[in-house]
């Protein structure tokens, strides 16, 4: 059947008649939408952000398509069958736009769960389009189904639409929280393109068709300004492409991006027929001209600043690999040297190079002292040099916590007691394990009281050990100098020290708090310290999963 009232278009959808707003809102739209998601998918096939966009493009473009045929073409069969794929093209798009907000924003699939909620909220639409729940007829006359499409189908498929842009904005509020400096941007940009699109697209698309319903509006021909919304969400597209380098699109596929949208936005000029029309396609023009300059303006300079400091990060890289070299080789040496000096000093000890004079033994005792103390050291450099390289590597076995403080804590005690500090250990009675590498966690363990002993010149060092939740925390507070607010910012840094912890402990590498954060972190846990400032002692807590 034919609506005879109307004129039989060419090429399908075009009719000179109708007015130049028609086809410069649909064409455009179309083709921007397929020539983006198809660049964005070339650049990288396997990537899923990539396959998502791209499916988002195609849905909307077939919607469009649609959109167009159902305003210029005559055919009542044809035009009902494609009339009845608007609810399912718009309830998939809303869909997917969700799925690739989620990805882009948090950098991985989404769970089974999700993927089966969004699939439950798209079965409907799906399942209900070919059924008299979405159409029940056709209009022959006015060559549209606006009498007969089914007012529940309609709102709901809308309301997808609507759970879209609120949950899109949820998840960007969330993202935008979490993200690091440099993503904050990319956040921005993609999440204020997609909602702007999705809003533009359903605001303009259901007030046309509710007005038209209605009888308020002769027709739905409103709904075509919604399609700029694309265009937005194209131009935030290039900025993340060409700014970020966002779907892995290279500099020069940035361009290609730019110099086809501004071919695009000219190559209007051939079909609009109205002055208002050509007014409206310069000015679109001259904008994107002068985005697109500014861009790639900008993108250059920022490549030359890339790589300049891509460079500059290879020739430290590269200085930092023959630092770590040659701090292994000269402290693996140093290392030797002490280590033999060392069994020297304690066979002299054992009297097992002959008897020692009385008068001897102190500097002997002191040699072994020193020559320890000079292991230790350069044992700490070591360690962290291989936990910057990331050479350390750890054996997770059940470890029993509680046995292990207090047989470190044991071990450090007579050190303490030297002093003339009190060193005291409260770990309960009952067992607490954890998993953990026994020798790392020993490290550690050993880094956190034996720095509270030389930090503190008098008082006590209480160690003590608990369990609560799930979480074992072990903390070591001692009556010592303190930590300053200037001093707590350097803990645990490579080579940290205090603004005078030279004066207090001379002997200090700065490596060894920074040792014991890497150790608790490897092992899933948090670690840090508390004072009440300079003079007033301070805590050192490390918490483990249990």
């Amino acid at each position: 059947m034919i609506c005879h009232y109307y004129t039989e278009p060419l090429f399908f959808f075009y009719v000179p008649e109708l007015t130049g707003i028609l086809y410069y809102s649909h064409i455009p739209a179309i083709v921007l939408a397929l020539l983006t998601g198809l660049f964005i998918f070339l650049n990288d096939r396997k990537a899923l952000p990539n396959r998502l966009l791209f499916a988002i493009c195609i849905f909307f473009s077939l919607w469009t398509l649609l959109s167009l045929i159902s305003w210029t073409n005559i055919h009542s069969d044809f035009l009902l069958f494609s009339w009845s794929f608007f609810g399912m093209l718009s309830a998939m798009t809303s869909v997917f736009s969700i799925y690739f907000a989620h990805v882009f924003l948090e950098k991985k699939d989404l769970s089974t769960k999700t993927k089966a909620l969004l699939i439950a909220l798209l079965a409907p639409v799906i399942v209900l389009a070919p059924t008299t729940l979405n159409l029940s007829g056709f209009n022959i006359s006015d060559c549209d189904a606006f009498g007969f499409e089914n007012r529940w189908y309609e709102l709901y498929y809308t309301s997808l639409g609507v759970l879209a842009m609120l949950w899109i904005a949820v998840l960007l509020i969330r993202s935008y929280r979490k993200a690091v400096q440099g993503f904050k941007r990319q956040v921005v940009l993609m999440g204020t393109g997609l909602l702007l699109f999705l809003f533009s697209f359903y605001s303009t698309g259901y007030l046309a068709s509710y007005l038209t319903n209605i009888g308020f509006l002769p027709d739905s021909e409103i709904e075509m300004y919604g399609y700029f919304g694309i265009i937005v969400f194209v131009v935030y597209i290039a900025i993340l492409v060409v700014r970020f380098k966002a779907f892995h699109a290279g500099l020069i596929a940035s361009q290609a991006l730019l110099i086809a949208l501004i071919a695009l936005v000219g190559s209007q000029y051939t079909f609009v027929t109205t002055e208002a029309a050509r007014v409206l396609v310069s000015i679109t023009l001259a904008l994107t001209v002068a985005v697109g300059f500014v861009l790639i303006r900008s993108v250059m300079r920022e490549i030359r600043q890339r790589k300049h400091i891509e460079e500059l990060a290879k020739d430290l890289d590269k200085a930092n690999k023959q630092q770590i070299i040659l701090i292994h080789f000269i402290t693996h040496q140093i290392k030797g040297f002490l280590t033999k000096s060392r069994n020297i000093f304690a066979m002299a000890m054992e009297g097992d190079l002959g008897p020692v004079p009385e008068t001897m033994k102190p500097m002997i005792e002191e040699g072994f002292r020193s020559d320890t103390k000079g292991v230790n050291t350069v044992q700490e450099i070591l360690s962290a040099a291989n936990i910057k390289s990331g050479k350390v590597t750890y054996t997770m076995t059940d470890v029993d916590l509680k046995a292990l403080v207090e047989e470190v804590a044991g071990d450090l005690r007579t050190g303490a007691e030297a002093k003339g500090l009190a060193l005291n250990i409260e770990c309960g009675s009952e067992p607490i394990s954890v998993k953990g590498d026994r020798v790392q966690l020993t490290n550690a363990l050993k880094n956190l009281i034996d720095n509270s002993i030389k930090y503190t010149p008098s008082g006590s060092v209480s160690v003590s050990l608990t369990k609560q939740d799930g979480t074992v925390r072990f903390q070591v507070q001692d009556t010592g100098v303190g930590i300053t607010k200037e001093d707590m910012a350097r803990l645990f840094t490579e080579g940290g020290h205090g603004t005078n912890s030279k004066k207090v402990n001379v002997e200090s590498t700065g490596f060894g708090l920074y040792i014991v954060k890497n150790i608790i972190e490897a092992h899933h846990g948090n670690v840090w310290a508390e004072s009440d400032g300079e003079g007033k002692g301070s805590r050192f807590i490390a918490e483990l999963p249990a």
